[in-house]
Order: C-alpha cells, then sequence, then structure tokens
C-alpha cells in the first residue's frame, strides 16, 4: 500500500512539474522568430529538455508549447529518454508539396538540459536523413553557439564523427528505434555544410 502511495506522489509531482514548465513558456509567438539572430547565429526553440520521455510540441494557434497527445492520451516517448535539447528552427517549415512532412525543421542540441520554451543561439554540426512515414524528416544536429556552454569539444562534423563517434551512433539508435522498430527509415548523415543548406532550403524568411 505504501508503494502504491508512493507512486501516485511521484506521478502526480512529475506531472505537475510538466506544467510548470509549459506555463512558464508563457504565449511567446516562437513562430515570428527569425531563423538567425542579430549576431548572424542560428536559432533554436527548445520544446522537449534533454532527459525527458514526454512529447511536448509548440501550438502555433495557442502559441504556446503544449503536452502532445494522440486520442486524448499523453503522449510518453515509450524508449529512453532524448539525448539532447529536441526543438525546432523558426522561421523554416518543410514544405509537403516538396516531400517535408509540414512541419518546422527538427533540431537536437548536444548540451546540457534546457527549460521548455527556451531560445538557444546555436551552431549545426551535422544533419540526419530520415523518412517517417515517406515524409522526409531530417534532424538537424547542433552545439550551443557559446563555447562556455559546449559539453562536447567539436566545432564540425568531422571532429564530431572522429571524437565522439559513439555519440553519433547513439543518436542514429535513437531516432530509428523510438518510434518502434522499422518505423523510420536512414538516409545517412551528412556534414555541417550540408545542415546549413537544409536549413536554407525550408527556410520561409530569406532574409
Amino acid at each position: 500500500m505504501k508503494r502504491v502511495y508512493e507512486l501516485a506522489i511521484y506521478k502526480f509531482s512529475l506531472f505537475f512539474i510538466i506544467i510548470l514548465i509549459i506555463s512558464s513558456c508563457g504565449n511567446n509567438d516562437f513562430g515570428l522568430l527569425p531563423t538567425f539572430s542579430k549576431k548572424k547565429a542560428l536559432q533554436a526553440v527548445v520544446e522537449i529538455p534533454a532527459g525527458t520521455n514526454h512529447k511536448l510540441e509548440y501550438n502555433y494557434d495557442l502559441k504556446k508549447i503544449v503536452i502532445d497527445s494522440i486520442d486524448g492520451k499523453e503522449r510518453i516517448i515509450d524508449f529512453l529518454p532524448y539525448p539532447g535539447n529536441y526543438g525546432f528552427i523558426p522561421s523554416t517549415k518543410m514544405d509537403k508539396k516538396r516531400g517535408g512532412d509540414g512541419d518546422a525543421l527538427d533540431v537536437l542540441i548536444i548540451s546540457e538540459s534546457q527549460a521548455s520554451g527556451s531560445v538557444m543561439e546555436i551552431v549545426p554540426i551535422g544533419v540526419l536523413l530520415l523518412k517517417d512515414s515517406g515524409e522526409i524528416d531530417t534532424k538537424i544536429i547542433a552545439i550551443p553557439f557559446e563555447e562556455e556552454h559546449r559539453i562536447i569539444k567539436v566545432k564540425d562534423f568531422k571532429g564530431f564523427s572522429s571524437k565522439y563517434s559513439e555519440a553519433k551512433q547513439i543518436i542514429e539508435d535513437w531516432f530509428l528505434n523510438y518510434k518502434g522498430k522499422g518505423r523510420v527509415d536512414l538516409y545517412g548523415w551528412k556534414d555541417e555544410k550540408a545542415a546549413l543548406l537544409e536549413i536554407k532550403k525550408w527556410q520561409l524568411n530569406k532574409k
């Protein structure tokens, strides 16, 4: 009985923490943020902090980050937690007419966990090319723009692949399996130059 009570308290506390995180994001219109900051650094909006398996996403109509759900049930990733801070590149859209999924370009930021709703300046170090349900599902892999906030000491794809090949493999395996085996297809990796071209390909405002 004590165990059941402790589990109930834990679940309630976890849910309360998630609600606080989402509430703290306010009604920021992340969809209007420019792709690049005034410092010419690429920007990213964090939806899901590193280390959680709760699926959060930005709702463009409500202008806030909400808990994603399927058939009225909260969506929880039935796998390992997110291996980095997951979010999107603002002012981008993967046009369905060109094979995209209709959403903003996804990004995984390798860094310490950041709060949901954080806006980060980042440096792309690679791009993971995937296809999900017949649609292009590209993932930009990035690190913080400020060197003091980086947890891996690399600046480009070559360094990432040689110095942190195991981390690269973990990220690849995670994206190939977090929806279940065989649901996502791998097309390969490309470097930081290809990542920037991919961002500009889907960028809404080219300025």
